[in-house]
């Protein structure tokens, strides 16, 4: 049916004479990919006491017919200028409706097999304005509201991906992901434009466009002006992210894809 679209229209502009401009295709839909990622990670630049940085990241992307599941799994070991070595071990799951509208969410860190954070629960969003609520069921039993527009993940990189199409350089978004116990982040999202298809090691990116995209989140409640966290990356028309920037404060890391697998769509 798509092959036919366009002789179709040039029919009708032919039998009216070609009379008033024919009305725009709708911009085609985000298809986000399911895939496994392993990253490896290194010392970008350090600012602080870290004088060496190592670790990899395993990001999964899984479709669930009605919903996203995601896993990431990061893995640093961090060397001091004692020559001390730090372990760090993030275990961060969700699983997203694809509608948008629901959020369960568990994270787990770990500092030398000592829990540093461990969060849990459950965020809804309203259908019409997006506001909605998180309730956290670790470390405490509480609630907290979303604020209208929020966005969960998955959503979030949709919108992004619809903003560099349509050529934006810069948007606000609140975001969700459960990665915090404060609620709902502040996100400014820089994009460096859309780049046509170029050669790439991967075959499932060799064919897509993409943007360099930069992401920094603030905390809502005490409006600093410098952001909690920063990431750079380039971000494919898929939603597959490489070339990524992790600027933690004082160290930032560089991570490049070393493997990947992309299944055929479907659930």
């Amino acid at each position: 049916m798509r092959r036919l679209a366009v002789p179709v229209v040039l029919l009708l502009a032919a039998l009216t004479g070609g009379a008033g401009p024919a009305t725009p295709p709708a911009p085609a839909p985000i298809h986000l990919a399911a895939h496994k990622a392993l990253y490896t990670l290194s010392l970008e630049a350090a600012r602080g006491d870290v004088i060496a940085a190592n670790g990899t990241m395993a990001y999964e992307v899984t479709d669930a017919c009605d919903a996203w599941a995601v896993r990431q799994r990061l893995q640093m070991t961090i060397t001091n200028r004692d020559g001390q070595d730090v372990d760090m071990l993030s275990d961060y799951t969700t699983w997203e409706s694809k509608d948008g509208t629901k959020l369960r969410f568990r994270l787990r860190q770990t500092t030398d097999d000592n829990v540093t954070s461990d969060l849990a629960g459950e965020a809804v969003l309203d259908h019409s304005g997006g506001s909605g609520e998180v309730h956290y069921t670790t470390p405490d039993d509480s609630t907290k509201k979303l604020p209208a527009g929020t966005m969960f993940p998955m959503a979030h990189t949709t919108e992004i991906l619809v903003a560099a199409r349509a050529g934006k350089r810069f948007i606000t978004l609140p975001l969700f992901d459960g990665t915090g116990a404060e609620g709902a982040q502040d996100s400014s999202v820089a994009i460096a434009g859309w780049t046509p298809p170029a050669a790439n090691k991967w075959p499932a990116l060799a064919k897509l466009p993409s943007a360099a995209v930069h992401i920094a989140f603030f905390d809502r409640a005490t409006k600093e002006a410098e952001p909690d966290y920063e990431v750079g990356m380039r971000y494919w028309d898929n939603g597959i992210a490489d070339n990524l920037s992790m600027d933690f404060g004082d160290f930032t890391m560089s991570g490049k894809i070393s493997e990947l697998t992309v299944p055929k769509p479907g659930c």
